[in-house]
């Protein structure tokens, strides 16, 4: 399954049925899963461990070192789990020391042509980004999130789950679950309704999403203030518990608002 061409360090850890294209680089501290696949070109550096039954396409660069000034070599990982679909010249390097010393792809992931995940990210599941869509470092991205193309993501932000950006948009503050942010300086635009009815969401819970959405920016309520009222709302739809709970969460920017 290893093309003759392709180079794998003996100290590599690989699953046996892995796929290695022509000219790929896996380097020592690599470790691959079961049903993962491998196209050409694709160059894996470690400390890197990578689930099962991921396809990961030409020219991607995983692993490498960071690009921060402060690095100095130290142990520094990049975890990437199951059935993430890695396209074409998309880079994720690993963490520094600054922060948990961990970059992380969950599962099930979209990661469309030309992405770059920056050190100390953290992603989670079924997100999908498209191209050219860029997180500094130390960036959360919550389950769920759709990141439109040539997307910027600012250092230290956060995206809620299930929430949307706008294609060239820039995030620089937190993004709180379910909202939709666009522009150049991102700026909410209503609630992911489209999203949240293709993950099986009842038109009566998206109405309450949509009241507590209006709660936070449409009144003109401090954000305490609001936070209080989604909590009495969240007695009715269950849902907007994550919505509470990521706004009483300390934020480093503050909120897109």
């Amino acid at each position: 399954m290893i093309d003759p061409r392709a180079v794998v360090d003996p100290a590599a850890r690989l699953a046996p049925d892995v796929t290695v294209g022509p000219f790929s680089i896996i380097g020592a501290e690599v470790e691959i899963g079961a049903g993962t696949w491998i196209g050409p070109h694709v160059v894996i550096q470690g400390p890197t461990r990578i689930g099962r039954d991921n396809r990961i396409y030409q020219f991607s660069s995983l692993g490498e070192i960071p690009q921060d000034k402060k690095f100095g070599g130290e142990p520094t990982w990049l975890e990437i789990g199951d059935r993430n679909t890695i396209r074409e010249f998309v880079t994720m390097n690993r963490g520094t020391a600054q922060d948990a010393g961990l970059t992380r792809l969950g599962d099930d992931n979209w990661i469309m042509a030309y992405v770059h995940i920056a050190h100390d990210c953290v992603v989670g599941n079924r997100t999908i980004f498209a191209n050219g869509a860029s997180l500094a470092g130390h960036v959360h991205i919550d389950d769920d999130v759709v990141l439109g193309g040539f997307a910027l993501v600012y250092q230290f932000t956060r995206m809620g789950m299930h929430s949307f950006c706008g294609f060239a948009c820039g995030v620089h503050r937190d993004v709180p679950p379910y909202v939709t942010v666009a522009g150049y300086r991102a700026e909410p635009h209503g609630i992911n309704a489209e999203g949240l009815r293709r993950r099986g969401f009842a038109d009566e819970e998206i109405q309450v999403i949509r009241r507590a959405y209006k709660v936070i920016y449409r009144t003109n309520l401090r954000l305490e203030e609001a936070l209080d009222k989604v909590r009495e709302m969240a007695v009715e739809c269950p849902r907007l518990h994550i919505l509470a709970d990521f706004l009483a969460t300390p934020s480093r920017n503050g909120i897109v608002r």
